[in-house]
């Protein structure tokens, strides 16, 4: 019983602070119009692809905020017409917020994704990726826009700081995610 209380207290106690901290919750969906950089990287072509996934936005003051969110994304690139590899991850984006003007700011942060299928389309014919990376660890810089009746917009560019394939036989191959994305969302609090 005093176990409950205790966790009981504790969850309350969260609660308020959480509340007393200004925390927005929402979803968002968007394009992305995905390739790779890299010194290894020749006559690639982008992919589009969507994303979709929760926001919560934690306000520190009036100008600064934190922004986690949780996105699936669809990411990859094309050769020609005839190949396309898709990459599937789960991103996990956390912005430092900095109001510029209301409802107007800048986002800045580190990006973890990792990876949860691996796909190339040579042809019409589908198989699975080898050696691509598990986890990919990026940076992202972009834009926001909240309207007051709580809908707002993102344009973000995301670069990876980590090479989306395997060493293979030794060799490590220079070729890192770059991906420009489009939002909209909604803040339902």
């Amino acid at each position: 019983m005093k176990k409950l209380l205790l966790f009981v207290a504790l969850a309350t106690l969260s609660f308020t602070a959480v509340q007393s901290q200004n925390v927005r919750f929402g979803a968002k969906v968007g394009v992305n119009l995905a390739s790779l950089n890299g010194s290894d990287v020749d006559d690639v072509d982008m992919l589009t692809g969507l994303h979709i996934g929760a926001v919560a936005r934690i306000g520190i003051s009036e100008l600064f905020a934190v922004q986690p969110e949780l996105v699936y994304s669809l990411q990859g690139y094309s050769l020609d017409d005839d190949l396309k590899v898709n990459l599937n991850y789960i991103n996990l984006p956390i912005m430092a917020d900095f109001t510029l003007a209301e409802g107007f700011s800048l986002q800045a942060g580190p990006q973890v994704g990792f990876n949860i299928s691996s796909k190339v389309d040579f042809d019409g014919e589908k198989e699975d990726a080898e050696g691509v990376q598990t986890v990919d660890i990026g940076v992202g810089i972009g834009a926001q826009y909240i309207l007051p009746i709580n809908l707002f917009f993102q344009a973000r560019y995301v670069t990876g700081f980590t090479s989306v394939f395997e060493d293979f036989d030794g060799e490590s191959f220079d070729a890192k995610n770059s991906v420009i994305s489009v939002s909209v969302g909604y803040f339902f609090n």
